[in-house]
């Protein structure tokens, strides 16, 4: 990692903490700013592999793939944005399918590497578990106006943290004599 994108990282980890810092000060309008955060962050993200498309992955093979993946992701982003009236039901349903999805990776990449007697099987294991752990709460706990928003908040909070940590971690380089 570069200065360029460790300052990046800690931008981006500062900004997530100070939505995550709005979504606590408000969680009745919390779903609102929910939905306009996902729409924003998938439009930036689909913009930035239209970009890299047309600057770099056209000349690549495979790189077509770049172009369809930022015009999903834009078209995510507006259809996200055109769902404003019904947020709660959309939140809800996001915070359900990301955790049972992350929720399942970790795990299976924990077993996978418990397999190759790997020594960081553990963080996985226990990353996997909580992700499902808030899915079943989210799931007990849907009736309730702010709970996932507190649960968002609580994501974007740990997102940021792990963010903000990997920069001051040291970068392996590999050397070939």
């Amino acid at each position: 990692m570069n200065k360029l994108q460790r300052v990046q990282n800690i931008v981006i980890g500062l900004c997530m903490l100070a939505g995550a810092a709005v979504l606590l000060a408000d969680p009745q309008n919390g779903c609102h700013f929910i939905l306009y955060f996902l729409a924003l962050s998938l439009m930036v993200k689909g913009l930035s592999e239209l970009l890299y498309y047309f600057t770099m992955a056209k000349h690549m093979v495979g790189g077509k793939l770049f172009l369809f993946i930022g015009a999903i992701l834009v078209d995510l982003g507006f259809f996200t944005l055109s769902l404003s009236d019904e947020s709660r039901l959309f939140v809800i349903l996001y915070l359900l399918g990301v955790h049972a999805f992350a929720g399942l990776v970790n795990i299976l990449r924990s077993l996978e590497a418990m397999r190759h007697k790997s020594m960081h099987w553990m963080i996985n294991m226990v990353q996997g578990i909580v992700s499902i752990l808030i899915l079943v709460t989210s799931i007990i706990f849907a009736e309730e106006e702010s709970v996932p928003v507190y649960l968002y908040a609580a994501g974007l909070i740990y997102s940021a943290c792990i963010r903000i940590a990997s920069v001051f971690r040291r970068t392996a380089t590999v050397y070939i004599q």
